[in-house]
């Protein structure tokens, strides 16, 4: 899988991740449960790293520690996760407890979720880092009424990553967004790559373009996440599943030549 350097270290980073809401969300006695060991293989098998997770998302930080634990071979995971309460103490147990769940002594990546209640709990995630608990600090959002404060944020402060909603039916970040993060030296992971879902419900059934087979994609979902990738800003894009023939679909598209310009712009008039 292709990688991509996050700036502030130049460590290399694949391309494509995976995210935990409501696919990780399940009971151990499920179905959905059983499925999930050959999703993370999947993950790994192409290459990928990234696992990324929240407290907000129900057990997927449970069922995300409970899987990489008995990983054979050891999980080369590379794992984030959100801090999401106010106040100093409540942000310290919160990720306190996703250090648990996780089963882990090392956090690669904690982000402050929807920025609530940042300007507490940066100082908490400077001095862990300083100590070697969690390697990359950063925040998320996932709507562009949030744009100007998260800008605000990415302006005042020095960051790692940030985490933000952008897909092609989705561009608003590509504005200010993208480009202040390449000037800030700030690492992108799209949350949201295929706009909620309905994206691709609108694609299906259109025939992929007549290139599709020189960027070696098979199927819109990966056309989907390659336009993405094709932005130079993006440095990781994390579609979420609890199905392993999606994930190593997704996985696809981190292979291969990226978009050109014309490319994208094509499926942006697309789209509309």
């Amino acid at each position: 899988m292709l990688t991509r350097a996050i700036p502030s270290s130049n460590e290399p980073l694949p391309m494509i991740g995976l995210g935990t809401y409501r696919g990780f969300d399940v009971a151990t006695s499920s179905a959905a449960y059983k499925s999930l060991p050959a999703v993370i293989d999947a993950l790994f098998a192409a290459g990928g790293t990234l696992i990324d997770s929240s407290p907000m998302y129900g057990r997927a930080e449970q069922s995300t520690g409970e899987l990489l634990s008995i990983h054979q071979p050891s999980s080369p995971a590379f794992l984030a996760t959100k801090v999401w309460t106010r106040g100093r103490k409540e942000g310290i147990a919160q990720m306190e407890e996703s250090f648990r769940l996780l089963r882990t002594e090392r956090i690669d990546l904690m982000q402050i979720h929807n920025l609530l209640d940042w300007k507490t709990h940066l100082p908490t995630l400077r001095q862990w880092k300083e100590e070697g608990r969690i390697r990359y600090i950063g925040i998320t959002h996932y709507t562009s009424s949030a744009y100007a404060d998260v800008e605000a944020v990415l302006k005042a402060e020095q960051l790692d990553f940030l985490q933000i909603n952008y897909a092609l039916d989705d561009r608003a970040a590509e504005a200010r967004l993208l480009p202040l993060c390449r000037e800030r030296g700030v690492a992108v992971i799209c949350n949201r790559p295929f706009g909620g879902g309905g994206l691709l419900g609108r694609l299906k059934d259109k025939p992929l373009p007549g290139w599709a087979a020189q960027v070696q994609v098979t199927s819109w979902a990966q056309l989907a996440l390659k336009f993405l990738l094709a932005h130079s800003a993006v440095t990781c894009v994390i579609p979420g599943t609890g199905n392993p023939r999606y994930m190593a679909e997704n996985a696809g598209a981190g292979f291969g030549p990226m978009l050109t310009d014309a490319q994208r712009q094509q499926l942006i008039a697309l789209v509309g």
